[in-house]
């Protein structure tokens, strides 16, 4: 049995006349005939009464076989469908590593506009650091990610999509703040509360740069791996810290930021992916990200 003997069996059923079942098909009368009697035989049952060489009525048989191969096509044809949308990227699931610092700018804009074209992605969030991102593309864990340059693992393919500057985090209270551009000089004998190396060793070493540029080496006093719990100790007067200046858009009452006096390094953000494992919806992905290039 193959998908054109049930097409032409509902074609013949519907219309309950050979001639007008196969002026509908665009094929000739006698070669429709013949797929209906080669499907008959397969079954090993009547599908029809013919009343006249070319009208005829359903056998019960025929009623219920009419029903069955109405679902099998519309299985088929959603079949069909779904498989269209998951090679053109529409449907399927998106895995995305990210820091904990794009978290408070680019990415809620970037899966905002991407789900907006495509709903039916399901999407999964993991955070990493950036080196766990790289460890996560390898093994397949996540497909795409956003990581702070440089990486280790130059096969990787990434792109820049953002770049920011440093500022300087301090409680609303301290003497700071009546400045309006702090130098890094003026940090010298302030606590200065960090996140360990290994959660982002890019991002690590430019801050510690500027401090190497003033000549000096920072008293750090505490360390925390989340921004938000640093950002809660600069406003608990635990210290300051310099952050991203994204980071500004966390809003938090006792914290106040400052532009650096001194040039200070951009910060970038890039998206990171294996280019040999590209699929459709990565594809889709990376073409969304343009625009916040």
């Amino acid at each position: 049995m193959e998908l054109r003997h049930l097409r032409y069996f509902i074609a013949v059923a519907e219309e309950l006349h050979f001639s007008k079942a196969a002026e509908k098909l665009h094929i000739a009368q006698p070669p429709l005939s013949q797929q209906i009697q080669q499907l008959e035989a397969e079954l090993g049952v009547k599908l029809f009464d013919r009343k006249t060489k070319r009208q005829v009525q359903l056998t019960e048989a025929g009623k219920v076989f009419l029903q069955e191969a109405y679902q099998l096509l519309e299985q088929l044809e959603t079949a069909v469908a779904l498989t269209q949308r998951t090679g053109r990227g529409e449907t399927g699931k998106l895995r995305i590593g990210f820091t904990s610092l794009v978290i408070y700018d680019l990415l809620p804009l970037i899966l905002r506009k991407f789900r907006e074209q495509f709903l039916e992605v399901e999407i999964e969030l993991l955070e990493l650091t950036t080196s766990q991102q790289e460890e996560a593309l390898r093994d397949s864990l996540i497909q795409v990610g956003f990581a702070h340059p440089p990486l280790e693992d130059d096969t990787l393919s990434y792109e820049c999509i953002h770049k920011e500057t440093l500022v300087v985090a301090l409680s609303s209270t301290h003497s700071l703040t009546q400045k309006d551009y702090i130098s890094v000089r003026s940090l010298l004998n302030e606590s200065l509360i960090m996140f360990p190396r290994y959660l982002a060793p890019g991002l690590y070493d430019r801050i510690m740069s500027l401090f190497h540029q003033a000549n000096f080496s920072p008293n750090i006093t505490q360390e925390a791996i989340q921004m938000q719990t640093i950002i809660g100790l600069v406003s608990a007067e635990m210290g300051v810290a310099i952050t991203p200046s994204s980071l500004q858009n966390l809003q938090r009452s006792g914290v106040v930021y400052r532009p650096i006096l001194e040039e200070v390094p951009l910060i970038e953000t890039a998206i990171i992916w294996q280019q040999d494992c590209l699929t459709p919806i990565v594809e889709n992905f990376l073409k969304c990200t343009q625009e916040f290039i």
